[in-house]
């Protein structure tokens, strides 16, 4: 079976983001005002082949946890969908 799986990664929200710092200064130069937080991080798409939808988890947890994300100062969600 065919699968994609849709991967956010996103700096654990006790690390200091300073790319979402500088894009929110930004959009207050740009005149843009009442904007609370900005959080930058990653979107993954993977297409893969797997038996089942376990074996597609598994091997995007594996993925995730090992290449896609640095578990020290990141988190991740994802989305498997049948293809």
């Amino acid at each position: 079976m065919k699968f994609i799986a849709a991967i956010d990664v996103m700096p654990i929200k006790e690390i200091l983001d300073p790319q979402g710092k500088a894009v929110m200064l930004g959009l207050g130069n740009l005149g843009i005002q009442q904007i609370d937080t900005v959080r930058i991080g990653k979107h993954i798409s993977i297409q893969l082949d797997a038996a089942d939808e376990a074996e597609a988890r598994t091997k995007i947890e594996t993925a995730c946890s090992k290449l896609l994300a640095n578990l020290i100062m990141e988190e991740y969600t994802f989305t498997l969908q049948a293809l």
